[in-house]
């Protein structure tokens, strides 16, 4: 990963125009070729950035990033402070706290609680940045890449997202449509999620346990 500080300008030309004007902001570049920029004001969101397949085309005082479409990130460096690379290695991926693992394992020995006709084809598929918590296939025999959250909030999307990009690449998948899948989804998450045509399923874990609920109830 390359960690450029810098003073820069940045303008964005494809289906849509937009500029952010001089300042200071970190530019990342990412071992996947997708380049990023962010400021100090949010937690994770880049205020633009460049998803790979992309190349990044670099002159004195400007980077030129471009992909498939033809889209393109140009970035005006005015001063760099600092520009550093570092090795990170294979990440092994987020591992899941005992709800979430168990809950991953019911929903693979019942995949069609994710919808109607799902079969699995395996658990914890590996893709270059991680595993995906289950691979199905859905009545149609297309793929469906499935996370599985014990809370669905909105970093649980945008790993998701990670994962459906790279899929989608691969020939023999594509295409792969994504099921957000947890006990409680936030309402931020699954506006996010519908956004970028994920579905979202609620998932009662009592009942795959085959428990239950003490509660009374109407009906």
């Amino acid at each position: 990963m390359r960690l450029v500080i810098a003073k820069c300008s940045v303008d964005y030309v494809g289906r849509l125009s937009a500029h952010l004007p001089p300042a200071t902001r970190l530019l990342m570049v990412k071992a996947d070729g997708s380049v990023s920029i962010h400021a100090d004001d949010r937690a994770y969101k880049p205020l633009n950035w460049m998803s790979p397949p992309c190349r990044l085309e670099e002159a004195p005082g400007v980077w030129r990033v471009v992909n498939k479409a033809g889209e393109e990130l140009r970035i005006t460096l005015e001063e760099i402070f600092q520009d550093t690379s570092y090795e990170l290695g294979v990440d092994p991926g987020l591992r899941k706290d005992g709800v979430e693992a168990h809950l991953q394992e019911l929903l693979a020995a019942n995949p069609e609680t994710l919808g109607e006709g799902f079969t699995l084809v395996r658990r914890e598929y590996m893709t270059a940045i991680g595993p995906v918590d289950l691979l199905c296939r859905d009545a149609n025999q297309g793929a469906v890449a499935v996370e599985v959250k014990r809370r669905g909030e909105i970093d649980g999307v945008e790993q998701l997202t990670r994962y459906l990009e790279l899929m989608n690449r691969d020939p023999l998948l594509a295409p792969v449509a994504g099921v957000f899948a947890a006990q409680e989804i936030k309402p931020q998450a699954r506006v996010l999620a519908t956004d970028r045509g994920i579905r979202c399923v609620v998932v009662d874990y009592d009942k795959l346990r085959g428990i239950e609920r003490d509660e009374l109830t109407l009906f």
